[in-house]
């Protein structure tokens, strides 16, 4: 790990970009915010993926909208399914058809879940049982390896399939800088393990913020940046320059009243947990691999954006971004804040790595907005949602075809996988082209992966790693927000079964 004499002249190296500009972008005077909202507003509804002209993002979206698939889409072929899955034996196909149905039941995935968290597990010989049955099952399907030769030697077997890797660290939040300091030597590890690999098979580094900016600290700044939000002359000494973090229509509910400044001890904490992500962002460039930052819950996302862009602003260089944030689209504010931010990073002169995905927080996120009297932060329906994706998709590629900014489009969906390859191809943007990628999750939509893969686009599987026993809080978090999905979700089921079912007949015949 780099000094922490060299990570504090990084930031000190960051610190020098809060004086070039008077007030910081995310504290406009509510007058001009308000313009600069109404504009994104106006911006917004002009975009559309399918060419509809009504399709619009905006915070109050409730209607459904019907978008048009244009023919273009035909450039993803599902329906050769010998070229599909060419890459893919049979006994893998036996598994991950099993497994994909059991996660689909959701009795099953409830009573796993009941059982983690249950007091048996506090007993040996059924700990050892269930962790067992897990990791030849649902471990070994959705996550890449216990270690990081074992993730390794997973994205090489993607290389195969014509797919890379995002090599992700999957540790849940930290709640001190004793157990900061432990997850940065596993990111450090991981950055470090790409070295040994050939080259592109890893696209990105996932990094989580907090796992390694304690999570009290990250409620603690987000309150304060929301505080200032809505009170512009409200002072943060600590702050550096940054993006927009907020629109006008983004909520503030989790912060009611003012929030005392952060303490000595905390701005200490704060300036570590910058230092780490510095480190990373850093170990990432001498690498020349992107860094990507996940995104998180609400009550503590305006922190991350914030120690995000502001990373962002000294390492995105020469149109050749290094640090990614994560937009999701299932929030009302979402199209807002990415006009906002795409345009103030176009104004420092300062490449946007974007990556797209819909969300991951649905139940807790209402839940909490609910409890305190407020609308749920999340759009009405389903259909906003996919909407709201589309349209930021389309924008961001319209911006690629410029010549700005990268983008990483993470859906499960294959109607926006099929509209924004359309897109793509009809904005001319090449289909191996290194600003732009494709992503699932590891075990997931293999189909839509496959498809956009033969296509000629790059495409990486999301690849969760580590010990099983540290990587079970995320696959229980993972279970818990894709049940309903991988439930309702059948077309990799009903093409694998189709798939294993043509090559029986033809061994036998």
């Amino acid at each position: 790990m780099a000094s922490l004499v060299a990570r504090a002249k990084l930031l000190k190296n960051l610190r020098h970009f809060t004086t070039t500009t008077t007030r910081p972008l995310n504290s406009s005077t509510p007058s001009s915010s308000s313009s600069t909202s109404a504009t994104a507003a106006t911006a917004f509804s002009a975009l559309n993926l399918a060419g509809a002209a009504d399709t619009k993002i905006e915070p109050t979206i409730t209607t459904t909208t019907t978008t048009t698939i244009p023919k273009s889409t035909s450039i993803l072929d599902f329906d050769d399914l010998d070229k599909l899955f060419s890459s893919v034996s049979t006994s893998k196909l036996l598994r991950a058809s099993a497994n994909l149905y059991m996660a689909s039941v959701e009795p099953i995935v409830d009573l796993g879940m009941w059982v983690m968290r249950s007091k048996l597990m506090e007993k040996q010989l059924v700990k050892d049982m269930v962790l067992g049955l897990i990791k030849r099952t649902f471990f070994e399907h959705f996550c890449a390896g216990e270690n990081t030769v074992e993730a390794g030697n997973s994205a090489l077997r993607l290389r195969d399939a014509g797919l890379r890797g995002m090599l992700d660290y999957a540790l849940e939040f930290a709640c001190d800088n004793e157990s900061c300091d432990r997850n940065m030597e596993g990111f450090l590890t991981t950055i470090e393990s790409t070295k040994s690999l050939p080259p592109s098979i890893v696209s990105f580094v996932v990094v989580k913020i907090s796992a390694i900016c304690p999570l009290r600290l990250l409620e603690r700044v987000s309150d304060l940046l929301r505080w200032q939000h809505k009170n512009p002359s409200c002072s943060l000494p600590w702050k550096l320059n940054t993006f927009p973090i907020f629109s006008d229509s983004s909520p503030t509910y989790h912060t009611l009243t003012e929030p005392q400044p952060l303490t000595p001890e905390e701005e200490r904490d704060l300036q570590l947990a910058h230092e780490r992500l510095l480190t990373l962002c850093q170990e990432c460039l001498e690498a020349n691999l992107p860094l990507l930052v996940d995104a998180e819950h609400t009550a503590v996302q305006p922190a991350i954006d914030y120690l995000t862009y502001s990373s962002a602003i000294m390492y995105n260089k020469d149109n050749n971004p290094i640090v990614y944030g994560t937009l999701q689209a299932y929030l009302k504010d979402a199209g807002d804040r990415l006009f906002l931010a795409t345009k103030a990073a176009e104004k420092m002169g300062v490449p946007l790595g974007v990556k797209l995905v819909r969300g991951a927080y649905m139940s807790s996120e209402r839940e909490l907005a609910s409890s305190l009297g407020y609308e749920s932060p999340i759009h009405n329906t389903i259909q906003d949602t996919h909407s709201s994706f589309n349209d930021c998709a389309s924008f961001m590629l319209e911006r690629l075809a410029n010549g700005s900014d990268a983008l990483v489009l993470a859906t499960h969906n294959v109607q926006s996988g099929k509209l924004a390859a359309a897109k793509a191809h009809d904005l001319g943007i090449g289909r191996v082209n290194q600003k732009l990628e494709f992503a699932q999750l590891y075990g997931m939509a293999d189909s839509l992966s496959y498809g956009l893969g033969n296509a000629g686009f790059q495409v990486s599987k999301y690849m969760p790693f580590g010990p099983i026993d540290v990587v079970m809080p995320y696959l229980l978090r993972r279970a818990e927000e894709n049940r309903g999905m991988l439930s309702s979700s059948t077309l990799d089921r009903e093409l694998m079964r189709k798939e294993l079912k043509r090559r029986l007949i033809a061994a036998v015949l």
